[in-house]
C-alpha cells in the first residue's frame, strides 16, 4: 500500500501493533467476559497519543493527518473492536464535532483535554423515534434568554456513562424540519469517579457540569463488551447558548458531515477486525493438522483465505482513498459509503469464514475470533446500516447520472 503510506504511517503502525500485543492482547477476552470499560489502557492510550491523533498540536493533540487516525483505529481493531471504537468514537464523535463546527471559546476549552485523553467524549444523535432517519429527532431545545432548556433522550450513545463531554442533538425549530435542528455541548459527570481517579484521568469538573444530563442503564451487548454503551438522557438540561454549536439550525447538515467521517473510521474499524479474523485462521490452520496434513494445505482452505486477503486489499483501497479525499478536502460522503459497507460487510464475512475453517475451535473463547464475529455485525448498523449506505450510495450516482446530461 506504498501509494498511501509513507515511512510515519508504517512507523506509526508498529507502534500500535507492539502497544496492542502488549496491553490488549493480554486482558481482551477477560474484558469481554465481564463487560468492563478498559481504564487502564484508555489511559495507556492517551498516553501514546492515540486520542487526539488528528488534533492540531495547538490544542493538545498529536497534529497528524487523517489517514494516521484511520490508521490506529485498523490496527487496535485488528486485535480488539472495543480498545479501537473506544478511539474512533471518542475522537471522530466526541472531539471533532467541537474542532470543526465550534466557536474558538469552544475549542480551546474543551478539545485539549479531549485530544489528551484525560476526558472522554461522544456525540449524541440516535433516538428511539429516529435512527436511520435522524431527521426526525423528537429532543426538544426551547430558548429562555440567554440559554435553551433541553428535553429527550439519546440511545446506544458509546461512552455514554464513561464519557463527560458530548454533542448533542435537538430540535430548536420544529416547523422547519430538518433546517430546524441544532448542536449544543454538554457535560456531565463520569459514572466510574473511583476508576478515574484510581487511573489518573482527570475530569470537567472545575468547568461545571450541565444540570438534567445523565446517563441511563448501561446496555449488555452481543459485541464491542468492553466498550461503554447506554442511553444519554437529558432533562430539563440548562445549556447556555455559549455551547451552541455552530448557527442555530445548521445542526442536521453538521451531523450528516459528522456521519461521513465516522463512517469512513468505522470502515477502518471493519477492516482491522477482518484482518485480525484472518491472522488467526492461517495461524490455526498451518498449525493444525487433520488427515496428517495441516488444514491450511487443503486446497479449499486455501481457496477461503485467499478470497478474503482479496477483498481485504479491495477494502483497503476503498478506505485509504476516502481518506485521502478527506485529507484534501475534496467531496467524500460517496467514497465514504462505499467504504463503510463494503469493510463492514467483509469483515462479518471474514469473521464467519475464520470461524468455519478452525471448526471447533474456532467456536470456543480460547481464540478471539469468536468475539470478532460477535463485534463485527454491528459494524454493519452502526454509523448508518448497510442499506442507509447504499441508499447514500444510490443517490449520489443519480445525481453524477444528471450532471453529465
Amino acid at each position: 500500500m506504498d501509494l498511501y503510506l509513507n515511512d510515519h504511517h508504517r512507523a506509526l503502525v508498529k507502534r500500535v501493533r507492539s502497544f496492542a500485543e502488549d496491553a490488549i492482547v493480554p486482558v481482551a477476552r477477560d474484558l469481554d467476559h465481564t463487560s468492563t470499560f478498559p481504564w487502564e489502557n484508555v489511559r495507556a492510550m492517551g498516553e501514546e497519543g492515540f486520542l487526539g491523533i488528528p488534533i492540531p498540536k495547538e490544542l493538545g493533540g498529536q497534529g497528524m493527518d487523517g489517514l494516521s487516525y484511520l490508521l490506529v483505529v485498523q490496527n487496535l481493531a485488528r486485535y480488539d473492536a472495543s480498545h479501537a471504537i473506544t478511539v474512533s468514537a471518542h475522537t471522530t464523535l466526541g472531539t471533532t464535532p467541537i474542532l470543526r463546527f465550534g466557536t474558538d471559546a469552544q475549542r480551546k476549552r474543551f478539545v485539549p483535554p479531549l485530544a489528551r485523553g484525560e476526558v472522554l467524549g461522544g456525540f449524541g444523535l440516535t433516538e428511539p423515534d429516529a435512527g436511520s432517519d435522524a431527521s426526525r429527532s423528537r429532543t426538544r431545545a426551547i430558548r429562555e434568554g440567554e440559554s435553551w432548556r433541553i428535553n429527550g433522550s439519546k440511545i446506544f450513545i458509546t461512552h455514554a456513562g464513561v464519557g463527560e463531554v458530548f454533542t448533542v442533538t435537538a430540535v430548536t425549530d420544529p416547523e422547519r424540519g430538518s433546517k430546524g435542528i441544532t448542536n449544543f455541548i454538554v457535560t456531565k459527570p463520569t459514572t466510574e469517579p473511583e476508576r478515574v481517579r484510581e487511573v489518573g484521568m482527570g475530569s470537567i469538573e472545575s468547568e461545571g457540569y450541565t444540570e438534567g444530563v445523565r446517563a441511563g442503564k448501561k446496555e449488555d451487548k452481543m459485541g464491542w463488551r468492553a466498550s461503554d454503551t447506554r442511553e444519554l438522557l437529558l432533562e430539563d438540561a440548562l445549556v447556555s447558548d455559549e455551547n451552541r454549536v455552530g448557527e442555530e439550525g445548521r445542526g442536521f447538515v453538521n451531523f450528516m458531515k459528522t456521519l461521513d467521517s465516522g463512517r469512513v473510521g468505522i470502515a477502518a474499524l471493519s477492516l482491522g477486525i477482518a484482518e485480525g479474523a484472518v491472522d488467526a485462521a492461517l495461524e490455526y490452520t498451518n498449525k493444525r493438522k487433520q488427515f496428517g496434513r495441516k488444514i491450511f494445505d487443503f486446497q479449499p482452505v486455501q481457496f477461503r483465505i485467499a478470497d478474503l486477503a482479496t477483498e481485504i486489499q479491495a477494502a483497503r483501497h476503498l478506505t485509504y482513498h476516502a481518506a485521502w479525499l478527506m485529507e484534501q478536502g475534496r467531496p467524500f460522503s460517496k467514497e465514504a459509503a462505499m467504504a463503510k459497507l463494503f469493510a463492514s460487510e467483509l469483515c462479518m464475512k471474514a469473521t464467519i469464514q475464520a470461524v468455519q475453517v478452525m471448526g471447533g475451535a474456532g467456536y470456543t473463547d480460547e481464540y478471539p475470533v469468536e468475539r470478532m464475529l460477535r463485534d463485527a455485525k454491528v459494524c454493519e448498523i452502526g454509523e448508518g446500516t448497510s442499506e442507509v449506505q447504499k441508499m447514500v450510495i444510490a443517490r449520489h450516482l443519480v445525481r453524477e447520472a444528471a450532471e453529465l446530461m
